[in-house]
């Protein structure tokens, strides 16, 4: 049975007479382009880093009468990584300019506790976090790479009023991560060579953001700086084959991978 441990030390502004002080809206939509910087790092081994842009959308729904939240969430992004490693031969290898591309979705649900003119919002649900990575673009001794990732989010998010129609948000999470599996695309490096999936069970994320609420009329607009990170044991070993003779049995190493950026939405 997995177990995950997280503390969250958290703080809350409270004031009145706030666009909150009625109460959370009902159906929330929110859109806009995010910016951010990712870093993976396999330890003693390599090394990738470099920009995303991608756009991030969401629709919450908040009950009135049962304190219910749910919510699904969708972000999209894509960039260019630089890779700093070595080849099997030990010979130091770099590759710049990289196409990566990152697909993630969420459903939450959670329950909303008033605490006078604020929310508490104590949440989890079920996430899919997808990776491509595609060195043989740049590369013909690379090869393209596919991660992905099923996990749980359990989390906390707070949300306050600070006066003059501005709003204050802060989250902070711990994930669960229940399976992943990394396909390496090793035939790009040579025909005779057979792609390997690694079973990846041991791991964790954590993640937290801040933000802060414009209303404007019937919309706002909200800036929202975050930090996403996840931490995964090595995976599972597999069979590398050429020709269909074993050559090796390999398995994907353990690795870290922390990304910052911002988020900036338009909400109605």
């Amino acid at each position: 049975m997995k177990r995950l441990s997280v503390l969250i030390i958290c703080f809350m502004f409270i004031s009145t007479g706030s666009v909150f002080a009625e109460g959370l809206k009902e159906h929330i939509f929110k859109v806009g382009p995010e910016i951010s910087y990712i870093k993976y790092k396999e330890p003693n081994a390599m090394e990738e880093k470099g920009g995303m842009y991608g756009i991030s959308t969401s629709y919450t729904y908040h009950s009135k009468q049962n304190l219910l939240m749910l919510g699904i969430e969708g972000i999209f992004s894509y960039g260019e990584v630089d890779y700093d490693g070595a080849l099997s031969t030990g010979t130091p290898f770099t590759v710049e300019n990289i196409p990566d591309y990152m697909l993630e979705f969420r459903g939450l649900i959670g329950i909303d506790l008033p605490v006078k003119v604020s929310y508490i919002t104590v949440y989890t649900g079920i996430g899919y976090r997808y990776l491509n990575d595609d060195l043989h673009e740049e590369s013909a001794s690379g090869y393209e790479r596919e991660s992905n990732y099923l996990y749980s989010p359990i989390g906390l998010k707070i949300t306050a009023p600070l006066g003059n129609d501005w709003s204050f948000g802060a989250t902070a999470e711990g994930d669960i991560f229940w399976d992943g599996k990394q396909k390496s695309h090793t035939s790009d490096v040579d025909s005779g060579l057979n792609d390997v999936e690694n079973d990846q069970d041991k791991g964790y994320g954590l993640r937290g953001s801040v933000s802060f609420q414009k209303k404007l009329n019937n919309l706002w607009i909200e800036i929202e700086p975050f930090i996403r990170y996840w931490n995964i044991k090595q995976s599972d070993p597999e069979v590398l084959k050429f020709n269909g003779t074993p050559i090796a049995v390999i398995a994907e190493p353990r690795n870290h991978s922390t990304q910052y950026g911002v988020m900036l939405l338009v909400g109605f």
